[in-house]
């Protein structure tokens, strides 16, 4: 059986090459919203995007970029993502953030009958 919740999608857009106190920043998030005890989280690394400075970023063997874009997904209840918004404004110097609401259906495998 399949179940379903109300939740919330943040995806946060930095740069590969952003850090915060000599760590990758995408690495130092990910690490605090698992301690914090955020449902999920998921860093995708792009192939190719620009941002305001209208720059492209491409992985292009013509064209190697060394700061790659960076999604972080992070789902949880709103109550959750609130809780997390001001560690993540205080460490993210440029990028930018969306959010949204979602629906998250579980999918739980078939469970195996132990009794038999």
């Amino acid at each position: 059986m399949n179940k379903s919740s109300e939740a919330v999608l943040l995806r946060i857009f930095i740069g590969e090459s952003d850090e915060h106190q000599g760590k990758k920043l995408y690495r130092h998030i990910i690490e605090r919203l698992k301690k914090e005890g955020i449902a999920g989280a998921t860093v995708l690394r792009g192939i190719e995007g620009f941002g305001k400075t209208s720059h492209i970023h491409t992985n292009s063997i013509l064209r190697l970029s060394t700061d790659m874009p960076i999604v972080i997904e992070v789902t949880d209840t709103k109550e959750n993502i609130a809780r997390v918004r001001p560690f993540l404004d205080s460490v993210i110097k440029e990028g930018l953030m969306t959010e949204e609401k979602v629906r998250i259906i579980f999918y739980e495998g078939n469970k195996k009958d132990t009794t038999t």
